[in-house]
């Protein structure tokens, strides 16, 4: 039967197959809005950015939040971000990741008296809160947080020209030094460009 019209059967068949794939869209939808949702909740739980909707108690939208720059807190909101950190530091990172300390992996027992040291550490346990929570970034969060965070960091902190440079080269011998702030000119409107 040349030229004949979809039977019964088949079109039944095509029915059957067409609310197959509505059923696994819909269902890939909601996983994909779950997903979405904990992800929201989870920057909003670590002071991240939320949807810039909420309302303050006057009924004033709030202005939104996004991960604090250490190095900008000031007295007690800085004090309180450098103990979180601190025990992160202390309870994490140098017991599992730091090992032994020698002239090509510099430490300093004082890190928290080096400004850049700080920035990178408090930059680090951002991305390790974010990382490790398999609700917002799935299962392979933390090898990216390894990969992407963690080794760059390091070796930045612990390099012989890195913030640590002037302090602990041997284990043996606990030292401690600021390294100075490179000399820096005033900017001079001539030299700028300006009113040319």
């Amino acid at each position: 039967m040349t030229g004949a019209g979809p039977t019964l059967d088949g079109l039944a068949e095509d029915l059957e197959d067409m609310k197959a794939n509505i059923h696994a869209f819909a269902s890939q939808l909601e996983t994909t809005t779950k997903k979405v949702d904990a992800v929201a909740s989870a920057v909003a739980a670590v002071g991240g950015q939320d949807d810039g909707q909420e309302k303050d108690g006057d009924g004033k939208e709030e202005k939104p939040k996004t991960p604090p720059f250490i190095l900008l807190l000031t007295g007690e909101e800085y004090a309180a971000e450098l103990a979180a950190l601190a025990g992160w530091v202390s309870n994490l990172l140098v017991p599992t990741y730091l090992g032994d300390v020698s002239s090509s992996a510099m430490w300093c027992a004082s890190w928290w008296e080096h400004p850049a040291a700080v920035a990178r550490l408090h930059a680090l346990w951002l991305a390790w809160q974010a990382m490790t929570d398999p609700e917002t970034c799935g299962l392979t969060g933390p090898s990216v947080w390894h990969r992407d965070h963690l080794d760059p960091a390091v070796s930045q902190l612990r390099a012989p020209d890195g913030p640590f440079a002037a302090c602990m080269s041997y284990t043996d011998r606990i030292q401690h030094e600021v390294l100075p702030v490179p000399p820096l000119e005033p900017l001079l409107t001539r030299a700028a460009g300006v009113g040319r």
